[in-house]
């Protein structure tokens, strides 16, 4: 099994034919004080194989920071035999909804996804602190990209 598409999101979906739809692709996040629980963030992943691949895979999500671990997912994924059509290819969209995720400091986090004990793929999350501003009011200006703010 191979992994084909990694990425932090804002929310995302599977429709009912396994259409990905996606909103809201980030890798970093942005607050005035940590530690800081982020509301809820998708962790996108499609797997990608072929005949070689049908039967029972382990799977292994862990996130990791500056101080160690932060969250830790184990399961199975069942994979088929892929269907007629596909040139023997398959490919099994997943979405996890991570709520109330606490990033305890800044720093450089990553989602790290092994299939089988082999590391797949490793998924950046880049978390910055920025300063309130002084004397003007209104919200702190965020680094490039997008942010939080708690």
């Amino acid at each position: 099994m191979n992994i084909d598409l990694a990425l932090l999101a804002d929310a995302a979906t599977v429709d009912a034919s396994g259409k990905l739809n996606i909103l809201g692709v980030f890798d970093r996040l942005a607050a005035v004080q940590y530690p800081v629980q982020h509301g809820r963030l998708a962790l996108v992943l499609r797997f990608s194989g072929g005949f070689r691949d049908v039967g029972t895979h382990q799977v292994s999500i862990r996130m990791t920071g500056p101080g160690g671990e932060v969250l830790r997912l184990d399961g199975t994924i069942q994979v088929g035999p892929p269907p007629s059509g596909t040139g023997g290819v398959l490919r099994i969209p997943q979405v996890f909804n991570l709520d109330g995720v606490v990033l305890p400091e800044p720093g450089h986090f990553s989602f790290d996804v092994h299939v089988g004990g082999e590391l797949r793929v490793s998924v950046p999350l880049e978390a910055v602190k920025v300063q309130m501003p002084t004397g003007g009011g209104g919200d702190p200006p965020l680094p490039e990209g997008r942010g939080i703010r708690a």
